[in-house]
């Protein structure tokens, strides 16, 4: 019996130790699951503070009692947060009261932003106004809003603030950026109007877009406004269509000539159209277009072509040969004394005449003048076409004992070369040279003092009888720019003479306005005679004799 008792006594020990154990066991799981749940509460509401913390904007807090629960704090509890403080740099930092707050503000907004936390307060009204700081004078955006929990619970009324300083930045900047953006677009508005030529705009559809005044003129619009209107009705609307098509299919300016006709009159105009990316998208091809103005350039063309003709008849019927190159170095006109002058055939011409061509023919003919290095001088002389800017004159000694005095210079359409026959008048030239310096030689030898002088008054040359006469040297003569220098070289003979001004002026008047003889009386009492005499040429030679 007492042995039942005790093994009875141990089961339930060991029945009561398995429950405190069981017991012990899931306090334990308990507690450690209610650990971590209140592990993680406690980090999301550091994160939720942090989170707040880091906002750019700061608040104001108005923290009340849980009604949910008994709660240990009865009033109404204010918080400031550092942005805040940092913001409207209040001294006690996040210690600070909204008193505090307020007093940083003019008292006008103090009073209105205290009106308006009280109707929040009272009646849970939300609120935003802006206010303005007394030191800085920033604008402060003040934001006022109820946080209820979903039972209704009152949490607190939150007041946010939000420094405009960058914002306010930002929108100077804008606006600024949007003036100098309409500045620019007027400026370029201006100087499209201002323009000559017509211009208009298309979008990616050939829809017209835009135009300028000129074209506004040139349909007799009042604004640019109606010149779109009317455009859809304009003779040149069509054309206008199909290039604008063509220059966006294929990337490419097109042109086309138009005649219009304004108050009856026909004006030519040239149709200019070219693509641009619209919007600057690849694949979205807008057309600007221009109308130039061609009435004036085209009476210019036609009239220069009646003059160029004419010239050119003009240079047919002279002696002198006339070639024209064009800027391919192609013969595009000739005259008959070109052809005499180079003993052209006929077939020399019916090829393709060319400037190197026509070397090689009178190279053949042996009328090149003679050069070390014909491919050098050929080489030179194409070069013609792409270098000479002024006209440029040489002679030609041909292997026919003949000189040509060549001239080649720019022409419209290329070069024109000009050959003339100077044989003749070098030979004469040379002649009356050689005959000049026999008169010199003879007068050299004269023993009568010589001078001559040319039809613009120079001293062309003297005779030593004239150096001897008035104690002159050579060197001296050469140097004299005019007679009356001359006349003035002789005064140390004459200078018993009252007025010497007098009588220079007296000699110049013999010599050159009478052609008259006169005599003159020199410091030693001798008399010189002096008898000028015109020579055909229209010089004057003046001879001195002393009596």
């Amino acid at each position: 019996m007492d042995f039942d008792v005790l093994t009875v006594l141990c089961y339930v020990s060991m029945i009561a130790a398995a429950v405190l154990a069981v017991a012990v066991v899931d306090f334990r799981i308990k507690f450690l699951r209610q650990k971590q749940k209140n592990y993680f509460l406690k980090r999301d509401r550091e994160r939720y503070a942090e989170t707040i913390f880091a906002s750019k904007d700061g608040y104001f807090a108005f923290i009340y009692p849980d009604e949910a629960i008994k709660d240990p704090i009865e009033t109404v509890k204010e918080r400031c947060s550092r942005r805040l403080a940092v913001m409207l740099d209040l001294k006690n930092g996040r210690e600070s009261s909204f008193e505090d707050v307020l007093a940083v503000f003019y008292k006008e907004d103090a009073s209105r932003l205290k009106k308006y936390l009280t109707l929040m307060r009272d009646e849970g009204v939300s609120f935003e106004d802006t206010f303005t700081l007394k030191a800085t004078k920033r604008g402060i955006r003040v934001f006022g809003s109820r946080i209820n929990a979903l039972d209704g619970n009152l949490y607190c009324d939150m007041l946010w603030f939000r420094d405009l300083s960058n914002e306010q930045i930002k929108i100077e900047d804008l606006e600024k950026e949007t003036s100098e953006k309409d500045t620019y677009i007027k400026t370029l508005e201006e100087l499209i109007d201002h323009l000559d030529t017509p211009v208009y705009l298309k979008n990616k559809k050939n829809q017209l877009v835009a135009v300028n005044k000129r074209y506004a003129e040139l349909l007799g619009a009042a604004s640019k406004e109606d010149a779109m209107r009317l455009a859809e009705k304009s003779d040149w609307q069509k054309a206008s269509d199909e290039l604008s098509q063509k220059a966006s299919e294929t990337h490419r300016s097109q042109k086309k000539n138009l005649q219009i006709v304004f108050g009856g009159v026909a004006r030519y105009f040239e149709m200019v159209v070219n693509p641009f990316h619209d919007e600057g998208k690849l694949d979205e091809i807008g057309t600007v277009g221009q109308l130039i103005d061609m009435t004036e350039l085209n009476d210019v063309k036609r009239h220069f072509k009646v003059h160029q003709n004419a010239h050119l008849e003009v240079l047919s019927a002279l002696k002198t040969a006339f070639a024209i190159f064009d800027s391919k170095a192609e013969l595009i006109f000739y005259n008959q004394s070109f052809i005499e002058m180079w003993h052209l055939t006929p077939e020399d011409l019916e090829q393709k005449f060319s400037f190197a061509s026509f070397l090689d023919i009178i190279r053949n003919k042996r009328l090149l003048p003679d050069v070390s290095d014909f491919k050098e001088y050929k080489k030179s002389q194409m070069e013609l076409f792409s270098n000479l800017i002024e006209p440029k004159e040489n002679l030609l000694h041909l292997p026919d004992d003949r000189t040509l005095r060549r001239l080649v210079a720019p022409h419209p359409n290329g070069l024109i070369f000009a050959y003339e026959d100077v044989s003749d008048k070098l030979a004469a030239e040379r002649t009356i040279h050689e005959l000049e310096n026999v008169q010199k030689n003879i007068v050299e030898q004269m023993s009568e003092a010589v001078l001559c002088f040319g039809q613009d008054g120079r001293l062309k040359f003297f005779n030593r009888a004239y150096l001897n006469l008035f104690k002159a040297t050579a060197e001296d003569l050469q140097t004299m720019e005019s007679a009356l220098d001359v006349f003035e070289m002789q005064k140390p003979f004459f200078t018993k003479v009252e007025n010497w001004s007098n009588l220079k002026q007296h000699m110049f008047h013999h010599i050159f306005e009478i052609c008259a003889a006169f005599k003159l009386e020199l410091d030693d009492a001798s008399i010189v005679y002096a008898k000028p005499v015109v020579l055909p040429d229209e010089s004057i030679m003046v001879f001195y004799q002393k009596g």
